[in-house]
Formats: C-alpha cells, sequence, structure tokens
C-alpha cells in the first residue's frame, strides 16, 4: 500500500542499484499515479537503467480485489504477464504473503522464469503462551500452504522480516533452506523545516505527547485507542496529549467521529487532535521527536511494523500489543511497553503510567540505538538485490484503497541473471 512499506522500499531499491557495478538496469512497474510521484521524485538524480513503467487499470483492479484468493492469483498473473513483456526471466514481489496460494498450487511461471519475494506475516513458528491468542486455524493454513509453496521449482528466495521464521522453516519444511532473514530498514533521518513542526507544535506544553500515525484503519488500533482514553481517570487525562494522524479508512470514519465527540464531552481535560491526511516525511520525524512516547495499539497483527524502527530511530519509546512480533521485538529489545492492546484498560493504564514516568523509564535510550543499528535502507537494498545475478529488474507493487481503479498491482521484481547464470 502507498501508505506502507512498499513505496519507501521502491526508494531504497532505487538507490541500493547505484552501489553495484555495473549498475542494474531496474524497472518499476506501478500504476498511473505512482509511476508519476517516482518521477518527480527521481528526477534530481536519474538512476541510470531505471525504466518507470505504468500498469492498466484492469491490471490494478483485479490485483486490488479484497477477495485474497482472486488478488493473489492476479498478482501472480499479472507478473507472468510483465515478465513476457519485458523478457526478465527473475521476478520478485516485495508482498509474498498472498502469492501463497498459486505458488501452492504449483502455477507455471514461464520456461525458464524463477521468482521469489519478501513474507511479512509467517506466524506459524509463534509458540502458544508466549504469543497470545495464537490463531491456530489461520496458522494451519498457512503452514499447508508454507510446505507446499516452498516446493515450488521457480521459487528461489523467500525473504523474511521476522528473523525468528527461517531456523524454523529449515526444521520443519523440505527446501525450508530457501528462506532467508531480511532486515526491516528504518526510514533515513529526514531533514524537519520550521513548517513541519506545526503539527507537533499544536499540543499544548506541559502535557505527556502520544502519537499514532500511519493508516488509520481498525486493525491499526485506532479506535481501541479512543476507548481506552475515555477510561482515563480526570488526573491522567489531564496529564496527557494525543495527536492522531493518517488518511482515515472510510470504513471506520464514522465510529471515529462518534468516539471523538463521546471522549470531548466525557473527558474535558484530555487534548487531542485528529490530522485526516498524509504527513509527509518531515512532518512525521517532527512529531516523533516532539512526542514522549509513539503508539502501535495494533489489534493482534502478525507482522512487521516500520512504527517501531520511526521511533528507535528517534530514540522514542512504544506503547504496543503484546501480540505478534511487534510484542516480540518490544519485549526482546527493550523498545516500551507491551501491553494487551485489544483490552481497554490495560491500554489506559498503560497510558497513565507512561504519563507519570516519562520516556527516559520506559526504554534505555542505548537499547534503542542497538535495535535500529544495521537496520537500514542499504542493508535492505543489499539483502535483495545482492543475491540476484547481473541486471534486468522488474518491480511491480500493489496498493492504495480497495475499489481505486488507479490503485498499483502486485508487488514484484524481476531480473535478468548474467549469461553465464543459470536460475
Amino acid at each position: 500500500m502507498p501508505q506502507g512499506h512498499g513505496r519507501e522500499w521502491l526508494r531504497h531499491l532505487a538507490e541500493g542499484a547505484r552501489r553495484f557495478e555495473p549498475v542494474p538496469p531496474l524497472a518499476f512497474a506501478v500504476a498511473p499515479p505512482v509511476a508519476e510521484s517516482l518521477r518527480a521524485e527521481l528526477a534530481a538524480a536519474p538512476l541510470p537503467g531505471l525504466s518507470i513503467l505504468s500498469l492498466s487499470e484492469a491490471e490494478v483492479a483485479r490485483c486490488s480485489d479484497r477477495r485474497l484468493a482472486v488478488s493473489g492469483l492476479a498478482r501472480w498473473a499479472t507478473m507472468r504477464r510483465w515478465l513476457a513483456r519485458t523478457g526478465a526471466p527473475e521476478g520478485l514481489f516485495l508482498e509474498l504473503d498472498h502469492l501463497s496460494l498459486p505458488l501452492a498450487l504449483g502455477l507455471p511461471l514461464g520456461a525458464g522464469r524463477s521468482v521469489s519475494g519478501i513474507l511479512f506475516r509467517p506466524s506459524v513458528h509463534y509458540e502458544p503462551g508466549v504469543w497470545r491468542h495464537r490463531d491456530w486455524r489461520r496458522d494451519l493454513r498457512k503452514d499447508l500452504l508454507y510446505r507446499r509453496m516452498l516446493r515450488h521449482p521457480a521459487l528461489t528466495r523467500v525473504l523474511s522480516l521476522d528473523e525468528g521464521f527461517p531456523a524454523f522453516a529449515r526444521a520443519r519444511y523440505r527446501r525450508g533452506d530457501k528462506v532467508e532473514a531480511l532486515v526491516d530498514p528504518a526510514f533515513p533521518l529526514a531533514g524537519i523545516t520550521g513548517e513541519d513542526r506545526k503539527l507537533a507544535a499544536s499540543a499544548p506544553a506541559g502535557r505527556a505527547l502520544f502519537v499514532l500515525f500511519g493508516v488509520l484503519a481498525e486493525r491499526k488500533g485506532v479506535p481501541a485507542l479512543l476507548r481506552a482514553l475515555a477510561r482515563l481517570d480526570a488526573a491522567s487525562a489531564g496529564r496527557i496529549a494525543v495527536i492522531v494522524a493518517g488518511v482515515v479508512d472510510p470504513a471506520i470514519g464514522d465510529e471515529l467521529r462518534d468516539l471523538l465527540a463521546r471522549l470531548a464531552a466525557g473527558r474535558p481535560e484530555l487534548w487531542i487532535r485528529l490530522e485526516d491526511r498524509r504527513l509527509a516525511a518531515g512532518e512525521l520525524a517532527a512529531l516523533v521527536e516532539a512526542s514522549d512516547a509513539v503508539l502501535a495499539p495494533y489489534q493482534r497483527f502478525v507482522g512487521s511494523s516500520g512504527v517501531l524502527l520511526w521511533a528507535a530511530s528517534r530514540g522514542r519509546p512504544v506503547i504496543a500489543q503484546d501480540y505478534g512480533l511487534v510484542g516480540r521485538l518490544v519485549r526482546e529489545h527493550g523498545l516500551g511497553l507491551a501491553v494487551d492492546t485489544t483490552d481497554p484498560a490495560a491500554l489506559a493504564s498503560a497510558l497513565a503510567t507512561a504519563a507519570l514516568r516519562g520516556r527516559a523509564d520506559l526504554a534505555d535510550p542505548a537499547a534503542l540505538a542497538r535495535f535500529v543499528a544495521g537496520r537500514t535502507p542499504e542493508a535492505f537494498a543489499d539483502g535483495v538485490l545482492g543475491p540476484l545475478a547481473g541486471p534486468g529488474i522488474l518491480l511491480t507493487r500493489q496498493g492504495f484503497a480497495a475499489g481505486d481503479r488507479k490503485a498499483t498491482s502486485g508487488h514484484g521484481l524481476a531480473t535478468r541473471p548474467a549469461a553465464d547464470h543459470r536460475v
């Protein structure tokens, strides 16, 4: 999605390709509005051999279908077409999770062509008692699909953002050796202008500032946060300021307005601001730097989160779910408080505690620095591009809101190997 990792990763790959000798010819196949944006962003420093190609609206519509089986099969078909169209024999999906079905079915990719991809949510290795609320039906389905997809002869690599999954895959699955760890990159520190600081500066002084940003959807815990704030006692509410920033998912728009109205009536001591728009990188950087803690109250989300990296790279603790990969990273690396964010009372208690203790007591700055060290855009780009043998790369990506005919199509990357290399 353009609000998530994909657009950022395209820039990392483009910049990372500059370090190769020779620079590999690279092509991004994206939706028309994304293509226009990328051309503008890269115009000042063109990358030799880079092509930015536009997908058709029909491809976009099929690959954006809400039915995961339908969109997964459509993304596979789209990759096949683009590999054939460009002549590139090797492809990579930036989100492989939804491609597990066509891979498990053994669908052909084309003679002499191979594919790999980045896996966000390999939750099958979560242990009961450690990973709360394990969904055994979901994980049984994933386990069966992974077992079969890893046997697909055209699948060469599965790059896991969960560093614990590769060892599990090698021990459990035939051809589990295809699974490799890949760092989730921290966004490069952005320059901050005076204009960028206006949103952060709108919060009243003397209060603990909590910020939540990104795509404002139910699974990100926005309604859960507002319900938790309503449970604060008057003294705690008077110590807290909250800024929630990002594009509101229309599916929860009415609910958010209702919850905000109730907060205004029931907790007038609380200061809260909802900024319903996409923020520039400088604004996000200013917001995080001004905060006392960054909020990630996801609702049983199993995958990786760039929010942890945004916070740690700027020395700020998080208040996050205790479930899934996010919860494990917060606990193991000392990034802040990991709580049951599905319980409004538990989340409210964490907010009140954080407001009293202050950010210096929530996370050790040295621990935050250690967590983010090495999780760089350069390491990410090298992990993706380094093992690919030679020039000729195609990248496609899925995105925008469901139903938007200008959304991008299935994430993918393809490379043409050197003449003496065979995949």
